[in-house]
């Protein structure tokens, strides 16, 4: 056949989600989902919604979206970007304040969508080292990147940087865009959304998707200074001012209003995430201290890829990464204390 196609998109390598089943006897432990489905108040916002007016196109400014996160997180409206999920935002970042060739730095195991977007945008990366704990050594950004993201807590690793280090990277590096990626901050760690008002080079983008049950929804946000969410917005403007859908809206407008469910499911999480790496310890597992709903463990015999395939065989689904110093460990997400049970007890009876 002709080639039709570019040679971007015959030479990118595309982002791999953990794998997907509609297998009900699967238990899925690879994807970070949110064991606990959405709040009651959530459900009841979706079957209430007006679904005659999805025949009309959603408010492109979300503004009553915007108005709740402002409240909650006690900033202006105008310092609030909301999109379709946090990748989405991820990716118009990208865009919109790095140019081709520009060099940015994010450490050298985190989240795979980073490099991705680099080779689809064009941009160059420099890689932050890890310690040998698995700890990001801020130290060691170089001074001549464009700018800086890295989840935090830091994924697949869930190690968490305290905001003090953090703000060191800010004063450090002023004049270059520091994004920090919260998708897994409420499970333990601290958010930096309240040094936006001091650092107007910062970032901050969260999501819906993680600690408040809504992945099949869509929805994430960032804050920052509103020169960094103007940018954001021509780019969504340039690209679809409609990507936020009406009932998307209601349910993150709904979860917000129900700060109790979520802090109780959250806490859940933190306890369930406790037990489990008690258990796996106690299994002579090496056990990376966690912020967030997954752990990263690794066995001292039984090599990553073998258990995972084993896991696998028994109906459990967990993430193996084929990445230097991580190929021999393995990230579970924090299901649910029944699935969790199960996973803990197939993995003892492999040891």
């Amino acid at each position: 056949m002709k080639k039709l196609w570019s040679n971007l998109a015959e030479e990118l390598v595309p982002y791999q989600p953990g794998e997907q089943t509609t297998n009900e006897n699967i238990i899925k432990l690879n994807t970070n989902e949110n064991p606990f489905p959405p709040s009651e108040h959530v459900i009841n916002a979706i079957k209430t919604c007006n679904l005659e007016s999805l025949s009309l196109y959603p408010d492109h400014d979300v503004t009553e979206l915007k108005k709740e996160l402002s409240n909650y997180h006690n900033v202006e409206k105008h310092n609030i970007f909301v999109g379709n999920g946090s990748d989405e935002i991820l990716a118009f970042s990208w865009q919109a304040f790095w140019n081709p060739e520009d060099v940015i730095a994010f450490p050298e195991i985190t989240y795979n969508f980073y490099k991705v977007y680099c080779d689809l945008y064009r941009v160059k990366s420099e890689m932050i080292p890890l310690t040998a704990d698995f700890k990001i050594n801020t130290a060691a950004i170089l001074n001549d990147v464009k700018g800086i993201i890295f989840p935090n807590p830091n994924a697949p690793t869930g190690r968490f940087l305290p905001i003090i280090e953090i703000e060191e990277i800010l004063k450090k590096h002023t004049n270059k865009v520091v994004i920090i990626d919260e998708a897994y901050i409420d499970f333990g760690g601290v958010s930096c959304i309240e040094l936006i008002n001091r650092y107007d080079n910062l970032l901050v983008i969260r999501t819906f998707s993680k600690s408040r049950s809504l992945a099949g929804l869509r929805i994430g946000y960032a804050v920052g200074d509103h020169h960094l969410i103007q940018a954001l917005n021509t780019i969504r403007y340039s690209f679809n001012p409609y990507s936020v859908d009406y009932v998307g809206m209601k349910a993150a407008i709904a979860s917000i209003q129900d700060d109790q469910t979520f802090r109780s499911n959250c806490q859940a999480i933190v306890e369930i995430r406790r037990a489990t790496i008690q258990k796996l310890e106690s299994l002579g597992c090496h056990v990376i201290p966690s912020m967030t709903n997954f752990i990263l463990f690794s066995h001292p015999v039984l090599n990553g890829s073998i258990i995972y395939e084993k896991l696998k065989h028994k109906n459990i689904l967990v993430r193996h990464f084929d990445t230097p110093k991580i190929q021999n460990y393995l990230r579970v997400s924090i299901g649910s204390e029944t699935q969790m049970n199960a996973f803990i007890s197939s993995l003892t009876e492999l040891i």
